[in-house]
């Protein structure tokens, strides 16, 4: 059994009693590792003990993560994971500061010259690992490749408003769009926008000649411009980088990294209590105190432009029907995850974006946990004793805790949920394609825009690994985001998005859960470490103090 401590807490409710009556079995996803791996021979630390004495490499930067990468194609993904190795090796015209503000990476200056022209000024002493050089061309090549229908990019959903590339000169490039597009700088700073070397854009498509996949040649040579290159990739357990001293801004401070694959939540504090690693991404919410009351490691915290949610597949019966829907959504209280699950860590969601989001309202309102009015609208839909259903998640322990509430509490109306735990890379590929009915999962904003946060996960035209798992299809609502991405005046892109906040909490696609603070655990002698927003590791300054 997987624990759930909100579960617990539920058992003090006679219709929660009621309804674990009624739970199926849940997968022992962690069976046979919660117990040796969490001394590690420091028995004292579950309740604060001391990580000074370990012996830790100061040359080699080690990061405990939770999951594996799909792929090391910053063009070929679009998940987490992934994106936490890539935006070490490539690098994209723009960034985000940690407050959401544009600066400037490879490009320079940027600026709109017409209503649908954007010019960027690029750098012109950029060369790739490859030695090989960063220009214009290599910007349109890029761009045309995520493009490319033949590369089938789950990331072109980012750029799909550009008509054209245009080579202006060696180091000036100019996007046209179809219609104005005021995000596409946000865009362009996502690291799917990230920049391969030309001659490795060509070796790829002249794999894919030969029969090869798109990616098949980029994923096993990576070649970026970023501050650290890749060295090795063993699918599974590790991916290697190592520092590119020929880097045109200041090197990385520490020769190497590794992003080592520790799906067991224990082992990975374990590690981190003895120096094996310097770094661990996440740290359980109920197992904060155990890294807060230990020596030489502490807890690094980070307020997200994450959502996490429970989707609903709305091609399968009985999810087409927006009374389930919405009954399932008010039969969850988030109040109870957020406080059992997350231990605090973590602010309820009215819909996919938080206050944090260009777009977000305030004026809109979630719909109210509501047994009652739940189990009215279950039978005004024709299912007045319920239905079976399977809730997928991936072996995430804050996810698993979850399911098995949300399990607990759908039984009170009558809704018999099955937790079923899938593998990563099988999970992203089953929910893209449909197969679903309930799932958990996660999107980050990454843009700090909502046409980031809302078009990828509900237009119809992003069905499956683009973004929309929920498969919700709503003329109404593709047309609001679609004048939302082209109207240039800020008050009246608000005001769009606010109507679409208000049809997708009506429609109710999926439960919008809450809006996590993502919780790392550090050495104390990691030094200049931090996390953004978005997710992703920030790891250029990192130092390993002696």
């Amino acid at each position: 059994m997987f624990k759930s401590k909100t579960l617990k807490a539920a058992l003090l409710s006679a219709s929660m009693v009621v309804a674990l009556g009624a739970c199926a079995s849940e997968p022992d996803n962690n069976a046979g590792n919660d117990a040796a791996p969490a001394d590690n021979g420091n028995a004292n630390n579950a309740e604060g003990g001391d990580a000074t004495d370990a012996d830790v490499d100061t040359d080699n930067l080690v990061i405990g993560t939770l999951s594996d990468a799909e792929a090391m194609d910053p063009h070929g993904s679009n998940d987490v994971p992934s994106s936490n190795v890539q935006t070490n090796i490539f690098e994209t015209l723009v960034k985000h500061s940690a407050d959401m503000e544009l600066e400037p990476l490879l490009a320079t200056e940027w600026e709109a010259t017409a209503d649908d022209v954007w010019e960027f000024t690029l750098r012109d002493d950029v060369t790739f690992h490859d030695g090989s050089e960063f220009n214009a061309e290599v910007v349109k090549a890029n761009i045309e490749r995520i493009l490319d229908e033949d590369v089938a990019s789950p990331r072109s959903f980012l750029y799909n408003m550009v008509e054209e590339v245009v080579v202006v000169d060696d180091y000036t490039v100019e996007f046209h769009t179809e219609y104005p597009f005021a995000p596409l700088p946000s865009h362009l700073a996502h690291n799917g926008g990230g920049m391969i070397s030309l001659e490795a854009i060509e070796a790829d498509y002249e794999a894919m000649e030969d029969g090869g996949q798109p990616g098949d040649y980029i994923n096993e040579n990576p070649i970026g411009s970023g501050f650290f290159k890749f060295e090795e990739w063993q699918t599974g357990d590790r991916v290697e980088l190592v520092r590119n001293d020929d880097y045109w801004g200041e090197p990385a401070q520490v020769q190497s990294v590794t992003f080592k694959v520790v799906p067991e939540d224990l082992t990975r504090i374990g590690e981190l209590e003895t120096g094996t690693a310097h770094i661990i991404d996440p740290v359980s919410p109920s197992d904060k105190a155990r890294v807060e009351n230990t020596d030489g490691i502490h807890v690094d915290e980070t307020e997200s432009l994450s959502l996490s949610y429970i989707g609903f597949n709305l091609q399968k019966e009985p999810f087409d029907d927006p009374l389930v829907r919405q009954a399932l959504s008010m039969a969850i209280n988030k109040d109870d995850i957020i406080e059992g699950v997350l231990e605090g860590t973590g602010t309820p969601a009215v819909g996919p974006i938080g206050e944090q989001v260009f777009g977000f309202s305030d004026e809109v309102e979630a719909l109210p946990y509501d047994p009652e009015r739940a189990q009215e609208l279950l039978a005004e839909a024709g299912y007045e004793d319920g239905f079976e259903t399977t809730i997928w998640t991936n072996d995430n322990r804050e996810r698993m805790d979850m399911a098995e509430l949300v399990q607990a509490q759908l039984a009170v109306i009558g809704v018999d949920a099955e937790i079923e735990v899938l593998e990563w890379g099988a999970y992203l590929d089953n929910t893209a394609q449909g197969e679903h009915d309930m799932f958990i999962l996660g999107w980050v904003t990454v843009t700090g825009d909502a046409d980031y946060g809302m078009h990828a996960l509900f237009h119809s035209d992003n069905h499956g690994e683009a973004g929309n798992r929920s498969f919700i299809s709503n003329d109404e609502l593709d047309n609001l985001l679609d004048q939302a991405r082209e109207e240039t005046d800020e008050s009246a892109r608000e005001a769009l998005y606010k109507e679409a906040m208000e049809i997708l909490v009506d429609e109710a696609p999926m439960l919008y859960i809450y809006h996590q603070t993502y919780l790392d655990g550090v050495r104390d002698e990691v030094q200049g470490y931090w996390k953004h927003p978005n997710g992703l590791y920030q790891l250029h300054e990192v130092s390993i103090e002696n």
